[in-house]
């Protein structure tokens, strides 16, 4: 099951760490994807801009609103991600507490809703009816 790791963080803390920290936290970030990557855990993973950067974009009766900077006042912005494969939640959990960055704050871990079209879903059921109809009538026979 696919598990997003959402890092979370407050960007003065961030930025009050020296360069060769920062880069340090790079470094360990990046060698933590290749671990979860050699281990098959890995998906995808990147860091965010600072949250100054953002745009919110919302529809509202046909228009569209755009809002320079983050959608909510928090002390705390996401400031990446990690899309990781993991057999349930605790293992999720473990693989989300190695992140180096969580240090800086936190990391929420939430299991992806896999989306299925409504054609897919009518396709599926078609599949299995078939299947129960074919055994049916396999069954009839033996009758």
């Amino acid at each position: 099951m696919k598990y997003l790791c959402m890092v979370f963080f407050d960007e003065k803390n961030l930025e009050a760490l020296s360069s060769a920290d920062s880069q340090a936290l790079d470094d360990e970030s990046l060698a933590y994807d290749q671990d979860l990557r050699e281990a098959g855990h890995f998906v995808a993973a990147q860091a965010l801009q600072s949250v100054e950067s953002s745009t919110t974009v919302r529809i509202r009766s046909g228009k569209t609103f755009l809002t320079d900077g983050p959608f909510a006042e928090t002390n705390e912005q996401m400031g990446g991600f990690i899309l990781i494969e993991a057999k349930d939640l605790n293992e999720a959990i473990q693989l989300a507490s190695k992140i180096p960055s969580i240090r800086l704050g936190g990391v929420e871990v939430r299991p992806i809703k896999e989306l299925a079209s409504s054609a897919d879903r009518n396709g599926n059921r078609n599949q299995k009816d078939r299947a129960c109809h074919k055994t049916a009538q396999h069954d009839a026979r033996e009758l």
